[in-house]
């Protein structure tokens, strides 16, 4: 594949990633109103920690077009999303049990709970891909 393609692709995976946050979080948490999210996890999902989710999404958003000139921010997008994949597999450890009673309550927030971190992980991969080519590249 070329060079111009494969920036394009990455441009598009940029995309991808600042969308997931900003679809998932106000999908998952019905606009801000899910108080759930908060309710179970305080320290991630707090009003602040999905008003933070965004914001992160509009930061990768914002980098898509320039990705290859800030090499290691796409480092700080990786530690940031491993950040997040390890939040999820240390809430699945204490939590898994609970997911049937909660999805009783709220079947889309037991959802989130099971696969919100598979997403990060996805994007934590991508992003240091993006750097250590973007490094490569140099």
């Amino acid at each position: 594949m070329n060079t111009a393609k494969t920036g394009q692709l990455i441009q598009y995976g940029f995309i991808a990633a600042g969308l997931y946050n900003l679809v998932g979080i106000l999908v998952f948490s019905a606009g801000f109103t899910n108080d759930l999210l908060a309710q179970w996890y305080p320290e991630v999902f707090s009003l602040t920690g999905q008003i933070g989710i965004v914001l992160w999404g509009v930061a990768y958003i914002a980098a898509a077009r320039n990705y290859d000139r800030l090499p290691l921010m796409s480092a700080v997008f990786a530690v940031e999303k491993l950040l997040y994949t390890v939040t999820w597999i240390v809430w699945l450890s204490n939590n898994a049990q609970t997911l049937p009673e909660l999805a009783e309550e709220s079947p889309m927030t037991a959802l989130f709970f099971s696969i919100y971190g598979l997403g990060d992980l996805v994007s934590c991969v991508f992003f240091a891909w993006v750097c250590w080519r973007s490094l490569r590249m140099r």
